[in-house]
This record gives C-alpha cells, structure tokens and sequence, in this order.
C-alpha cells in the first residue's frame, strides 16, 4: 500500500499565523476544562460526598485557632490553680478532638476525590482511545502515534492530579482561607481588613502569571509528545537504526527534542517561581503588618493574648492559603493546556460515519461487489488516485489487481474497506452501499490481508483470533492456519501458544505474512482481499500459498493484488490498472496475446524469473 502513503503523509498540517494567534488567546483562559463537566455529571455523587467530607474537615481545623485562643484567655477570667489547669486541659482537648476529626474527615475527602479522579482519568482515556480508533487512516497520517500515546497518557495525568488533588486542595484552601478571614474581621475588623486589601494585590501576579504558565506548560507537553514520537518511531525500526548505524544521529535528535522539552519546562518553572515570590512577598508583608499591629493592641489592652493568637494562627491559615493557590493555580493552567489537547481530539469528526439509519446487509450476503464510477483523490491537491473507475465482481469470482506502482491497485482496496469514502460513485455489494450502513456491519463482509503483515506481540492464537469477527475454537484457528501453511512452522515452535514477540519480530518475513494470511482465512467473510500476500515468500512457500490461496477462494469473492503473476494465472479475470483506471482485461493468456502492459510486465517477470 505503499503507494497511498506519501498521498496521505503530503497532508501534513501546519500551523498558520491565524492558528497561533488562537493558540495564545486559548492559553489566557481555563475554558478548555469545560470539557471536563460531562464526565464530573457522570460522577456527581462522589463529587457530592467528597465535597462533604471537605466542608467538614475544613470546619474543623477553622475550629482549631479559637480553641488556642480561648485555652490562652483561659486564666483572665479570675479562675486559678487546679480549676484554671483544669481549664486549659478542656480546651486543649477540644483541640485534640477537633484535630483528629480534621484528620479523619481529610481522609476520607481524600479517598473520594482520589478515587473520583482516577474514574475520570479512565473514562477520558477510554473516550480518547475510541475516538482515535473511529478516526480515519487520513487523520493518523497526520499526527506521530507517539504522539497520540503523550495525549491518552501524559495529558490525562495532569487531568487526573488535577481532578483528584489539585481541585480539591484549592477547594478547600479557598474555604479555609475565606473562613480564616472571616474569623480575623469577627476577632478584630481592623487588622482583618488589613489583611482583606492585601487580596487584589497577591491575586494580581496569580492571574498574570497564570497565562504564561498555561502557554509554557502547553510547549512543553508538546515537546514531551514530539520526544515520545521520535524515541517511538526509532525504537520500533531498531533493526534498520542498527543495520545503517544510525544510531548516533537518532541519539543526537531525541537529545534535541529532549532539551526542547527542558526549555519548555524551564519556562513554566521560571514563571510559577515569579508568581511564588510575588505571593510570598506580598502576603507575608501583609502578615508582618498584622503581628505589628496586633503586638500595639495588646500592649494597649486593646486586644487579648489569646485573641492575638487566634489572629495569628488565622492569619497564619490565610497567608498559606495565598501561597498554596498560586501553587495550585499554575497546576490549573496545567490542566487546561492538557483539557485543550485531549478536547482537539474529542471533537474531531470521524471521516467515515454511520447513516442516521442503517440499512441491514443481505443475510447470507452472495460477495456481489459493485464499484460504480468512483472518482477519489487522497487530497484535492493531489491527482486522483482512481478516476471513473467501474468494476463488477460476482459472487464467488476471483479478480487479480495488477498495474505499475502508483496505479490505484491499493486504494481499490482502501475504498472497499470503507477506510476513505470516494468522492464521486458508490461501492456496493448485494446491492447495498457502504455509505449506507454501520462502519463495522460493511467491514465483516471482508476478509483482509494487507502487504505489510501487522502482527501484535502476544501469541500465535491471539494474532490468528484477531481476524475471527465472534468467538473461535483452536480447530478453527489450526485449520486456517494449515490453509495459510503456517501450521507447519508454528507446530515446531509450540502450537497457538508460540509467542511470535514484538510485532512478530520473532519470526521471519515469509512466516509473519502466513500468520497474516491465517488470521484473514479465519474470518470466513464473503469477500476476500489480498494484497500481494506471497511478496515475502520463497519459491516453495510461495507454491504453497498459492495452493492455500485456491482453496480459501472457493466460494468467496476474491480480490488479489499481486506483482508476482504466477500468483494470480488461475485468475478468473486479471485487470490491469494505470493511473487510476483499468486499461486492460481479461484471462492471463487473453491478456499475453493482447501484447499490451500486461505482456510486457509478464515477459520481463518472466525473463528475470528465468534468468535465475
């Protein structure tokens, strides 16, 4: 299918001056976490319980300041020697009490908002991954997989330490601090206001700040997702890293984006330590005026020593407060730059969507495949790749596709899967186009087996089971297997249970593409595509296939894609395509004695074949 590839890759997207203007008006704001509420509704109830569990908890340590306070006046009321011992023994423990009951409840709020953060953090990943799978090969052609793993992974971390710490503590922290001032303008309006008009000015530095933290931490997760890609795309080609000893040079890449990761972090470092020391600075100036003030009014009988201490403590709780929302605010901005990366993926529109009602498929369906002048083309830029092209395949008929690279062989395939939808004409079978039923529905009617043999890491069974569209016995899995001649090798190595490794890196090239084969095989769809499945084989093997080839065609209607011709003489009918349109047909020897592209394609094949 090489010849789709740089079609789909030349789409690449680029950042124009209109997009960077609205990426640095998205990093002034938290909106992106609106996308974030529906999944909270699911869960609203541990939010509810939660939320509980944090007013109580912070009731109580708001509690804590008075009880000092009055253990502290405990003696001015004229009360002496074991009364007043007495005294300040009831009121510490109050404290106590109200201290372990802090504890408790801070638990408990912990437990609920951890566990309803990682709920979200599953649900948004599961969201995310099923999008991604739903999303057209156009789409994945345009963003690196490591970079759609950083999304499903690193952003969504920082959703969930958002979701499951951070709200929380800011929560909480908000509650606190409000409540601690409240209980200073109780106490003493005077130096409570004081401490009130320091607000506005600690806020300012937070909300300024603020923007470039979220753009900072936006750069650098997308350097982190970019360095992801670049290891992943090397690390899964080690083999041809190694072989052209590129070693160095990939090195030397991931080091850059490594670095560029760093710079982007540092950015955002730098900034959040501005915005600390301008809290820090502000609100604890605040705090000394308050102790000054505070130390006159006892001085002047103005205010007791245990009110000074319950001022203090309070304006302690507040001043930490300040401090610990700016920490909590740069988190946030976090959060949003990652909302806003996860949500670009969320509202992506599938290219290929189901009808509002879809039409059922015939039952059995007979194979009858139906390309009815299609025109497509990858991009309106690019050349089509199939033009006015019309081809009826009947039940049970084996077509080969063949034609020089670039000819529209593959995305004949492409567009028979549904991958891409064809801007012109309609692709049918037993009558039922395939824009007029579900995705999934039109799929199961075939049976695929790509040139590049995309096996996963795991074991021979699971790789064969892969194709079967319900459950499947081993003797299922055994017989398409033998049908595919990968029996034989998998007997020796363990059976269904051989793990082929990673990506079947275990196995060799010809041995990947018979497991490939078997996994199509066991399918038992109508209608079987394959596209150059004897490319990696030997000669014997090749004639093996061949034969397993004939034999899973019996009955179904079968496309071939195949540069070796031997391949495909049996061939019902071959078409010979160029520039996205058929320009021959016919029998293999129908089409020799023609003596056009395809006698020429078959005496040169011929000739090298002869020549070894």
């Amino acid at each position: 299918m090489s010849e789709t590839t740089d079609a789909v890759t030349n789409d690449r997207r680029e950042t124009t001056p209109d997009q960077a203007a609205q990426t640095r008006a998205k990093a002034r704001s938290i909106k992106p976490l609106a996308l974030l509420w529906p999944y909270v509704k699911r869960h609203i109830g541990l939010v509810f319980v939660a939320a509980i569990f944090l007013v109580v908890s912070t009731m109580a340590a708001l509690s804590i300041p008075a009880l000092f306070g009055q253990a502290v006046d405990a003696g001015r009321g004229g009360t002496s020697g074991p009364d007043l011992l007495e005294t300040i023994d009831q009121y510490f423990l109050y404290v106590l009490i109200a201290a372990v009951l802090m504890g408790v409840l801070s638990a408990l709020r912990f437990y609920f908002v951890s566990r309803f953060g990682e709920r979200v953090a599953a649900d948004l990943r599961t969201d995310l991954y099923k999008k991604l799978l739903s999303l057209s090969p156009r789409f994945h052609a345009d963003i690196r997989s490591g970079e759609a793993v950083s999304r499903l992974t690193a952003d969504v971390t920082l959703i969930e330490t958002f979701l499951g710490s951070t709200a929380s503590l800011a929560t909480r922290t908000i509650l606190s601090t409000v409540g601690a001032i409240a209980m200073m303008l109780v106490t003493n309006w005077q130096l409570g206001g004081t401490l009130l008009l320091m607000i506005p000015l600690a806020i300012l530095p937070v909300l300024i700040i603020g923007r470039i933290i979220r753009g900072a931490s936006n750069r650098a997760q997308s350097r982190l997702a970019e360095a992801g890609a670049d290891a992943s795309e090397a690390l899964d080609a080690i083999e041809l890293v190694q072989a052209y000893g590129q070693e160095e040079r990939r090195r030397k890449s991931f080091t850059e984006a490594a670095e560029a990761v760093f710079k982007a972090a540092l950015s955002r470092i730098t900034a959040r330590a501005f915005m600390i020391l301008a809290v820090s600075i502000m609100l604890l100036g605040g705090m000394v005026g308050i102790l000054w003030l505070g130390a006159r009014a006892v001085a002047t009988g103005n205010m007791t020593p245990g009110e000074l201490t319950q001022m203090i403590l309070y304006a302690f709780y507040a001043g930490s407060g300040f401090s610990m929302l700016a920490e909590a605010w740069g988190e946030v901005m976090r959060a949003a730059g990652a909302s806003d990366r996860a949500s670009e993926i969320l509202k992506e529109t599938p290219e290929i969507r189901s009808p509002e009602a879809p039409a059922p498929l015939a039952a059995p369906s007979h194979g009858h495949l139906v390309f009815d002048r299609i025109a497509f083309a990858y991009d309106r830029a690019d050349l089509p790749a199939l033009q006015d092209f019309s081809l009826d395949v009947k039940p049970g008929e084996f077509v080969a596709l063949v034609g020089p690279s670039g000819a529209g062989k593959s995305t004949v395939f492409r567009l028979a899967l549904r991958l891409f939808d064809p801007q012109a004409g309609r692709i049918t079978v037993d009558g039922v186009s395939s824009t007029e039923t579900e995705p999934a529905l039109w799929r199961s009617l075939f049976a695929y087996a790509p040139q590049e043999s995309a096996l996963f890491t795991g074991t021979a069974r699971e790789n064969i089971a892969f194709g079967s569209v319900g459950p499947v016995s081993d003797d299922q899995l055994i017989k398409a297997a033998k049908m595919a001649e990968a029996w034989s090798f998998l007997e020796e190595k363990g059976g269904l249970d051989t793990h082929i490794g990673q990506k079947g890196r275990s196995l060799s090239g010809g041995q990947r593409q018979r497991i490939a084969l078997a996994r199509a095989l066991v399918r038992e769809a109508p209608i079987l595509l394959l596209d150059e499945a004897t490319s990696a084989l030997d000669s014997e093997s090749e004639r093996l296939v061949q034969k397993a080839i004939s034999t899973a065609a019996e009955g179904r209607t079968t496309l071939v894609i195949a540069h070796r011709l031997s391949t495909i003489r049996r061939a019902d009918r071959i078409l010979v395509m160029d520039r996205g349109g058929i320009v021959e047909q016919g029998t293999h020897d129908a089409l020799v004695a023609q003596g056009g592209l395809y006698a020429r394609l078959a005496e040169m094949q011929f000739a090298a074949q002869a020549a070894e």
